[in-house]
């Protein structure tokens, strides 16, 4: 397999790591996310992290009907999550999944792109989450470093449709997630 789909990996296992952490009793309380409660986000995660890599390794395009679902009226989300996590994953070991364009629907991209995108979606939201409900999320230094890769390369694109905020200011030593967490407009002293 390629670094992508490693960190890929790494990231849904963190992801899933912290939705199990999540209690019933957390979802309708906010998030560190502006507008939205934990099951907002969640259901964000779910959708997008799972589902949606799922999707686009096969070219779909999501279902309406799992667009407005909400995936926390089920009291074993976060297993399902895990499971689909599982699934999404096993669809992108393909190596012709690698190669090509992806139509999210909204844009057309390369795949390893999307897939790229789809890291960092796990690693900010499974923060995001982690921080909304008590817990905490890692990543070793190679997949951190390549989070921070991406984050930068869209931080500005992400800023113009206010997908991030403003960066916050971190320490000269601060670790490449950090530094990550940081462009995104997320306080990792939070």
């Amino acid at each position: 397999m390629n670094a992508i789909h490693t960190h890929l990996t790494v990231c849904a296992a963190e992801a899933a790591r912290v939705a199990r952490g999540v209690s019933a009793d957390r979802l309708a309380q906010p998030s560190v996310c502006a507008d939205w409660t934990v099951r907002e986000l969640v259901n964000h995660l779910v959708l997008y992290s799972s589902h949606g890599l799922e999707r686009r390794a096969l070219r779909e395009q999501l279902p309406e009907a799992t667009v407005e679902r909400d995936f926390t009226t089920d009291a074993d989300w976060a297993e399902r999550y895990a499971a689909q996590l599982e699934r999404a994953l096993a669809a992108w070991t393909r190596p012709d999944v690698w190669e090509g364009d992806v139509d999210t629907g909204h844009s057309v991209m390369p795949a390893r792109e999307i897939a790229s995108l789809i890291v960092m979606e796990l690693a900010l939201h499974g923060w995001d989450l982690a921080r909304s409900t008590g817990g905490h999320l890692t990543l070793p230094d190679g997949t951190a470093t390549f989070l921070r890769a991406v984050v930068e390369e869209h931080a500005e694109l992400y800023r113009r449709y206010e997908g991030y905020a403003a960066p916050v200011e971190v320490a000269e030593n601060a670790s490449d997630f950090e530094r990550a967490l940081a462009v995104s407009g997320r306080d990792p002293r939070a």
